[in-house]
């Protein structure tokens, strides 16, 4: 059965970090391009980062760029996400997803996805 699933999320006070894991099971994240989204309560799901098979392409949203951090350990077959510098706009259900994408692309559409964590609720608060 092919899973993704989503650790580390948790309460964070505005300021602070958070760093989540992805990790699959069931298939091989090395032939997977690999995006992180969120999605707030009346919002839609928006991308938030992109990550390619190869890890040579990165691409960031433009509210998280310079405080996140996407990342890939194929050899454990699990993928990052470090947040840095939180700030309540950032509470959100954070949810990872692949695609098995051969080139040096990704894409920060949810359409483009295939298979998708259950998602780990992120809350920034004091």
């Amino acid at each position: 059965q092919l899973q993704l699933v989503e650790s580390g999320g948790g309460l964070v006070q505005p300021g602070g970090s958070l760093r989540l894991s992805c990790g699959a099971s069931g298939f091989n994240l090395d032939y997977y391009a690999i995006g992180w989204f969120r999605q707030a309560p009346g919002k839609e799901r928006e991308g938030v980062s992109c990550i390619s098979r190869s890890g040579g392409t990165i691409n960031y949203s433009d509210p998280v760029k310079g405080r996140f951090t996407i990342s890939r350990d194929n050899a454990k077959n699990t993928a990052y996400l470090q947040m840095n510098s939180l700030k309540p706009e950032d509470t959100a259900v954070y949810y990872c997803a692949a695609v098995r994408f051969p080139g040096s692309v990704c894409n920060p559409s949810p359409t483009w996805y295939t298979y998708w964590g259950q998602g780990t609720q992120v809350t920034v608060s004091s």
